[in-house]
């Protein structure tokens, strides 16, 4: 019975970190979704969802970062746990977690404000701030580090046998990487921002259904 009960323990805790993994991301769209589609002047078309941490309700979005960030380095934690021994053990927690910092840091330096929001906000791409300038530099990094998580899990999984979770993670990985640097390059075209937001639901879901699958095979 001691046993059993020191086995139960540590296997409880990495299932409640991969919890964590399962809730993050559709906690973090639907907020996001909520405030985008009532916020006065906001496009999902025009405005990416980081310009929602300014003006008055911006603390909304500056919490959603925050809580996001939080929630995917414990389910990182959970992570490291699920996959150890094999490939990608080391590694792909170490991505995930970079990209839960890089949540937490993109709360601390928000997206400058630009094309006409906050209401009252003028047309256009506005002043480039230190806190804008970061807000990118720190977004990039987690971006990046994300969806290479999407490529070494896919490694692992293709070594397991697993060829149609392998395509999904690498599809994945290829959709948010290139849903980035559009946005990153596009200017503010509507296409960019609409393929950002198919990226960041899609990246948000291949990590619900890794951490679902690997909390199942923990239990």
């Amino acid at each position: 019975m001691t046993q059993q009960i020191a086995y139960s323990r540590p296997i409880s805790a990495q299932r409640l970190l991969l919890g964590c993994g399962v809730v993050a991301g559709p906690a973090y769209v639907t907020v996001a979704m909520a405030q985008a589609l009532t916020r006065e002047g906001f496009d999902l078309a025009r405005h990416p969802w980081s310009y929602l941490a300014n003006g008055d309700l911006g603390w909304i979005q500056t919490a959603n970062f925050v809580l996001t960030g939080l929630a995917t380095i414990a389910a990182a934690v959970g992570l490291r746990h699920a996959l150890t021994p094999g490939r990608g053990a080391r590694w792909a927690p170490i991505l995930v977690g970079v990209f839960g910092a890089s949540m937490i840091g993109a709360a601390i330096f928000p997206a400058d404000p630009a094309m006409g929001f906050p209401a009252g906000t003028p047309e256009g791409p506005g002043a480039v701030t230190l806190s804008g300038t970061l807000h990118m530099a720190v977004g990039g990094v987690g971006f990046l580090c994300m969806a290479t998580a999407c490529y070494v899990v896919a490694s692992r999984q293709a070594r397991e046998g697993r060829s149609g979770g392998a395509l999904h993670s690498r599809v994945t990985g290829t959709l948010f990487l290139g849903s980035f640097a559009g946005i990153a390059a596009g200017g503010g075209a509507a296409w960019t921002n609409l393929m950002f937001v198919a990226g960041i639901v899609a990246v948000w879901t291949w990590l619900s259904l890794v951490s679902l699958n690997l909390s199942r095979q923990a239990a």
